[in-house]
């Protein structure tokens, strides 16, 4: 049975029928976006090539931009930037199918918007990234589905809500009983000069040598050769140590690259990175060379906790480390 992905025509707070605005070069893709975005209750306001967009045939954009970008040379870089740019100003939501190939190029054009980028998708990913949009939109109603399609969507939103439930509440810094860093109170030493007393900390820990860290790595994905590589499924965690050593070892991660360390499949690396960066685990840092793209690094506080954990488990900058 074909599922049935209508909803009820969405509105805005005006009484307006929400708009959205399609850009896909493959015309394939186009075509199914908008037979989606009409089911999902939008009302069509463009539906063009990435080129026509940019020659300024029409300036409207939609509430929701739906664009879909398998090859991203200099123009589309800059057209994104661009529509990041609007969107970030004007609220519209923004959807970004892409290749692993553009993935760098792609991920670095948003930073104003909270763009949704989806990586080699299919059909009914786009259909769920639609449905995130119009969770948002308050009073819509779901046509009835039937049960495998029901089971279908169960499973695909079932990552995304894994993610949402691991990180909920996470914030930078520390917080009492929760929050994505929990440190211990640094023990104080007092050495007497004369009559006066000066108080000195211990030395912070520092992250132990990259390729230390990567030998952990090492032994963590040797398991997959043993057991089903998902039982031990962990994205967070791998992100973390591949960026530890990459800190370690004074070098830049790309996107592509991290995405390819989480272990999963690359949509899903992708949200990831997205969260823990909000949750303030993670940086974004602009490429010094070339603007229009950006790295991911482990922010101050997460390298300080990471290298209280080596040192809590033994793996020191001093010590060799045992596996």
């Amino acid at each position: 049975m074909q599922a049935d992905f209508s909803y009820e025509l969405v509105f805005d707070s005006a009484g307006f029928q929400l708009a959205i605005t399609i850009l896909a070069d493959r015309e394939p893709v186009g075509g199914q976006l908008r037979e989606d975005a009409e089911a999902a209750g939008f009302r069509i306001l463009e539906c063009c090539s990435l080129d026509e967009f940019a020659s300024g045939a029409s300036g409207a954009l939609g509430d929701l931009v739906l664009v879909d970008c398998a090859e991203a040379d200099a123009a589309v870089v800059a057209l994104l930037s661009r529509l990041d740019m609007r969107a970030g100003k004007s609220g519209a939501q923004i959807v970004v199918s892409t290749t692993m190939a553009s993935l760098d190029a792609v991920f670095g054009c948003f930073a104003m918007s909270g763009a949704q980028i989806l990586v080699d998708p299919c059909r009914a990913e786009r259909v769920i990234a639609i449905g995130r949009v119009l969770a948002h939109v308050p009073n819509l109603r779901l046509r009835e589905l039937a049960e495998e399609d029901r089971l279908m969507l169960l499973r695909l939103t079932e990552q995304v809500g894994k993610i949402a439930e691991r990180l909920e509440g996470l914030s930078p810094g520390q917080r009492e009983g929760g929050g994505a860093f929990r440190f211990e109170s640094p023990t104080q030493t007092f050495a007497q000069q004369g009559e006066e007393y000066s108080a000195s900390r211990e030395k912070p820990p520092q992250l132990p040598a990259g390729d230390r860290i990567r030998r952990m790595i090492q032994a963590r994905q040797l398991r997959a050769r043993f057991f089903d590589a998902e039982l031990f499924a962990d994205p967070a965690w791998d992100i973390l140590l591949d960026l530890a050593a990459a800190k370690s070892e004074r070098r830049r991660v790309s996107v592509t690259s991290l995405c390819i360390a989480a272990g999963v499949p690359a949509t899903t690396g992708l949200r990831w990175i997205s969260q823990m960066v909000d949750a303030g685990l993670l940086v974004r840092i602009p490429d010094p060379h070339d603007r229009r793209r950006a790295h991911i690094a482990l922010d101050d506080t997460t390298v300080d906790a990471m290298a209280r954990y080596f040192e809590a488990i033994g793996v020191t900058a001093e010590e060799l480390l045992a596996v």
